[in-house]
């Protein structure tokens, strides 16, 4: 038997969302966001734990798998998923809610606890940039810079050709692979393989890349500094756990430097010898880290 139940939710934003739901709605609710290039499967190791005393919506976001796959890179700018996000919250009579968020979907969680302070009650993210961080980062650290060549390659329109020229199984043995073990993953490649496969899913998920408001320079590149990373950054306002996985490829360990001053109740967690995908990389400990930081903070 599923540790959930998936449901289909028509939002007032024009798209329809599946959605994993688990545990009563009457305890706390806690909404859980996967990133490229996933679903709510980033969260099968944590959802039936939490649905023990939380109430736990874990969306297929906009874009992935089969929830609704609007056409245009305009549809996929951060704040669409943002604005998606809350009214999943409102179709369930959510109020105020505990936030987790991981890669893409961290960044929608950054995002939106900085623009709805009021609805975010506790923020988590798992290996995903702050955005004042990230952007700095990529202007000030060549490694990190380099590290992120990827979304340069991503954001060009003919990758969709190369990815059909090659195959599914071939990219993803290409690029997903790259960043984590095989054996942790391979009883799940089937479920990517069949989620991707979906009409029009791997432009979408491509697109959330294509929308993003973020530079990121060529190596050789020197172009005009953003006026906003020499500026102060509204901090957050409510209490805030990062789980960091230090092996993480793509994102770098420089992606926790100057946190602090951003995040003023900040608790961080870094995991040794963890990559990128640490929700389901190691399991234990992410779930672990998520259980006890609760606990001290009221969630």
């Amino acid at each position: 038997m599923a540790d959930f139940e998936m449901r289909r939710v028509a939002l007032p934003t024009g798209v329809g969302l599946d959605v994993a739901v688990a545990g009563l709605p009457t305890n706390p609710p806690i909404i859980l966001l996967h990133g490229f290039p996933e679903s709510h499967r980033t969260w099968r190791h944590q959802i039936a734990d939490l649905a023990e005393d939380h109430f736990v919506l874990a969306p297929d976001q906009r874009g992935f798998a089969k929830s609704s796959k609007p056409e245009g890179v305009e549809n996929y700018t951060p704040d669409k998923p943002v604005a998606d996000m809350i009214a999943l919250a409102d179709h369930f009579d959510i109020e105020r809610f505990t936030l987790v968020g991981h890669d893409w979907g961290g960044a929608i969680a950054w995002m939106a606890a900085l623009n709805h302070p009021d609805r975010v009650a506790r923020l988590i993210i798992i290996n995903a940039p702050h955005p004042f961080v990230f952007q700095k980062s990529l202007f000030d650290d060549m490694a990190q810079r380099e590290a992120s060549q990827y979304i340069r390659a991503f954001r060009n329109t003919d990758l969709e050709k190369h990815i059909e020229s090659i195959g599914l199984s071939a990219f993803f043995d290409g690029s997903f692979m790259r960043h984590t073990d095989f054996e942790k993953v391979k009883d799940e490649k089937p479920i990517y393989l069949e989620q991707w496969g979906q009409p029009g899913a791997m432009t979408a998920m491509l697109n959330w890349y294509r929308a993003s408001a973020v530079q990121v320079p060529a190596m050789d590149e020197t172009p005009e500094r953003p006026a906003f990373l020499d500026g102060p950054f509204p901090p957050l306002k409510m209490p805030t756990l990062v789980i960091w996985g230090l092996g993480d490829k793509a994102l770098l360990p420089v992606q926790l430097e100057g946190l602090e001053a951003l995040v003023p109740d900040l608790t961080l967690k870094k995991l040794e010898g963890v990559g990128h995908f640490a929700p389901w990389e190691a399991p234990e400990k992410v779930t672990g880290a998520m259980r006890e930081w609760l606990a001290d903070h009221g969630g």
